[in-house]
């Protein structure tokens, strides 16, 4: 297999960016409730969390380490990010009436999104080339979907069930994303 392919099936499967990081936990939990929400959701996340990192690189390689500014690395990171967001909510308001209204105060809340710095960062940290960054973040944002998807679908079954009154709502939810988490863990021994 290229590198790009393994790189791409890591980020999505193996080291996933909520099961295995736990990074993106917000929106995990809050917008898992509806399937067509996660849809919209993961789709949201994987344009901005792609863009965002590949922006983020090139800052980093033409601007941050040029000028000697590492420091300045998360501030820069964070406006990139935010208006990549806000692009992102103008199109998907303009667009998708519906989406955006279902998505509610998840779509702005993408800029806090740890995953989406997080995995800029990681892209850095690693010193990923640009092809290896962009492989990384989509990976990375598709894994975030797969899983949200899966988790609300969950979700939505488990609203059907009977559930003792103790683990209704946020409990069962949690011990689901565990049980998520480690059938997740399974994908390890592949690559």
């Amino acid at each position: 297999m290229s590198d790009g392919l393994l790189i791409f099936l890591g980020a999505a499967f193996v080291n996933n960016v909520v099961l295995a990081k736990f990074l993106g936990l917000c929106p995990f939990m809050g917008v898992s409730s509806k399937v067509d929400s996660a849809v919209g959701m993961g789709l949201a996340t994987t344009f901005v969390l792609t863009l965002a990192a590949m922006l983020s690189w090139l800052l980093e390689v033409t601007v941050l380490q040029p000028l000697n500014l590492q420091f300045m690395r998360i501030i820069v990171f964070i406006l990139v990010i935010a208006a990549v967001v806000q692009l992102t909510e103008l199109y998907v308001k303009k667009s998708f009436p519906a989406l955006y209204q279902s998505l509610g105060v998840f779509l702005p809340l993408i800029t806090t999104n740890c995953a989406v710095l997080g995995v800029a960062l990681l892209a850095v940290q690693e010193q990923l080339s640009f092809m290896q960054t962009f492989m990384y973040s989509f990976g990375s944002s598709i894994g975030f979907m797969v899983v949200l998807v899966l988790f609300a679908g969950l979700r939505s079954q488990l609203s059907l069930n009977r559930v003792p009154a103790a683990f209704k709502g946020n409990p069962i939810a949690f011990i689901t994303a565990g049980l998520l988490s480690m059938a997740f863990m399974g994908f390890a021994g592949i690559v």
